[in-house]
């Protein structure tokens, strides 16, 4: 055994230990529900977390029949105290890292204690610290929690200093009243979307444990669906938050930066780097609940304490949007990211039904100045701007291999492309990346349009290691514009039974009915920068129309 496997070995031992032992699953029943990755299980279906027998009848109920809103209403009355609410959803989390390897840090010691702190407050002032009152909320790992490793999926940070201090969305969460009480597993590098990692290994979906469960936040995807979590917070400056809500089914909201504190996160890329910025936000089981969490964390005003925020407040819009009709444009598909077929049923459903309920639709037509492929080739430039490797030096730093899903973009070794960047060859990257802005203000402008719908990728979730790049999320994040994914539709191989294989210049993971019957399909919702309130609130209506009597 290799120092850094022994290294791993012993962090899993770790991690394993704070698992209370009777909030263990015994090996038989592991065995027997076959939560691998080389297995096509649903654990959903197969209702692993119940059948489980480790929740009682009151756990079940907190964390199966309420929404986190109705939660918060329920812990401000006392119907439900901090600490019941608290141990059972840490208990479910505890089992869903077992069945999906989705969590990286576990503090439930602390979680209760900091519950039973806020019950004695209720108790004793007779009201609540904030609208988060008694909620647990989950993080991404690579936020900064005092006293908390922050590995990120390195071995080479396992040798990193605890945090001494939060991130600031920590510290906005805690003044809001929520309960941290465990991190998320995501991918080394957190440059590909499959989370997996040579510490913590591969996060499985628990809709299908063959399939990725998304990245980089990939491991709030597979909590969340199990409803370990409620609102689990990721980042996304590629499609992190987005990819894993459609790949295991969920809610996620991509914010405008800056309007969600994203200060005191680690880094491990070069410090400074200039281009697309990332952005923080939630991962949720219904967008009432995307809502609590953002006007909640932008209500305690993170500007104060958090110089890169945005000084603007939640501006609600006004009621109007649910039953005024909207002008809807629908993105083109990309010729060289053809759609599967369930993803382009999906679309044209989704688009049938919200005609059929008084709205304009309006197809955009493919223009390259505007397309998914320029937007794409724009990011890939900023992000290959960092030509030192840096998440390459931190693999190599701890001995240990890159994962699979780096070899199969090539990421896995340093490029020989890279010449260096000027300032004026960072200056003409940015003038196309205005002149690529300016192209969207305009076909907004002149079709008058409300919103743009479009594929939150060109696939489901799909094989392990298969799932590549990701052209209908990052060219919103090239633009900063805040966008919401909605589950919607499933693959069917009735429906769509003809394999799909894609030829060059298409690019993509392959269409294939048999493997994929019954995964989630999503929609994504797009409005402009700083529209973040429009497209909540846009996205609620359509939401409604599309899922309404689901």
């Amino acid at each position: 055994m290799e120092r850094w496997q022994e290294r791993v070995q012993a962090k899993r031992h770790a991690a394993l230990e704070k698992i209370p032992i009777d909030w263990r699953l015994p090996k038989g029943f592991l065995q027997s529900i076959k939560a691998l990755e080389s297995e096509s299980t649903d654990l959903i279906a197969l209702n692993a977390i119940r059948r489980s027998g480790l929740l009682s009848s009151s756990e079940l109920e907190i964390t199966e029949n309420y929404t986190a809103s109705q939660l918060v209403k329920k812990l401000a009355s006392g119907s439900f105290s901090a600490e019941a609410v608290t141990r059972a959803f840490s208990k479910r989390a505890a089992i869903a890292e077992q069945l999906t390897s989705c969590l990286t840090e576990t503090f439930f010691d602390q979680a209760i204690e900091r519950a039973r702190f806020l019950d004695d407050y209720l108790q004793r002032e007779g009201r609540v610290v904030g609208p988060l009152h008694g909620l647990p909320i989950s993080v991404k790992d690579s936020y900064n929690i005092k006293g908390v490793p922050s590995t990120i999926g390195y071995v080479s940070f396992l040798d990193n200093e605890l945090p001494e201090t939060n991130s600031t969305l920590i510290d906005v969460l805690l003044q809001l009243g929520a309960v941290l009480y465990v991190k998320t597993n995501i991918p080394q590098s957190m440059m590909v979307a499959d989370s997996e990692n040579n510490i913590f290994g591969r996060t499985l979906n628990p809709l299908r444990t063959s399939m990725t469960a998304g990245g980089s936040t990939g491991g709030e995807g597979a909590l969340i669906a199990l409803r370990g979590s409620l609102i689990g917070v990721g980042t996304d400056i590629g499609g992190s938050i987005r990819v894993p809500a459609l790949c295991c089914g969920l809610y996620g909201f991509r914010p405008t930066t800056g309007r969600v504190p994203y200060g005191g996160i680690v880094h491990h890329g070069l410090p400074g780097h200039p281009g697309i910025l990332a952005t923080a936000g939630p991962l949720t089981t219904s967008l009432t609940d995307t809502e609590l969490f953002l006007t909640s964390v932008i209500s305690a005003k993170p500007w104060k304490y958090d110089s890169t925020t945005h000084a603007i407040p939640w501006l609600p819009v006004g009621g109007n949007v649910a039953f005024s009709p909207l002008r809807i444009g629908v993105l083109a598909e990309d010729p060289k990211w053809p759609l599967h077929p369930p993803v382009r049923r999906a679309i044209h459903d989704a688009i049938s039904l919200l005609k059929d309920a008084g709205h304009s639709i309006i197809q955009l037509s493919h223009d390259v100045k505007i397309s998914a492929s320029t937007g794409l080739d724009l990011s890939l430039q900023y992000f290959s701007l960092d030509d030192s490797n840096t998440f390459l030096r931190h693999i190599e730093k701890g001995g240990e291999p890159p994962i699979n899903a780096l070899k199969v973009l090539g990421l896995d070794k340093p490029s020989t492309n890279h010449s260096k960047c000027t300032i004026q060859d960072l200056a003409a990257l940015d003038l196309k990346r205005v002149g690529y802005g300016d192209a969207w203000s305009k076909q907004i402008l002149d079709l008058n349009l409300d919103i743009i719908i479009g594929p939150g990728a060109q696939n489901t979730a799909v094989p392990h290691d298969s799932y590549g790049l990701f052209p209908y999320t990052v060219m919103w994040n090239l633009l900063d514009y805040p966008a919401s994914i909605i589950p919607f539709s499933r693959v069917s191989k009735e429906a769509d039974p003809e394999p799909l294989v894609f030829e060059a210049p298409a690019q993509g993971p392959p269409y294939d009915p048999e493997i994929l019957d019954g995964l989630p399909c999503a929609i994504q919702i797009i409005a402009p920068r700083f529209h973040d309130e429009k497209c909540l609130a846009i996205s609620k209506v359509v939401d409604s129309i599309l899922n309404g009597k689901r």
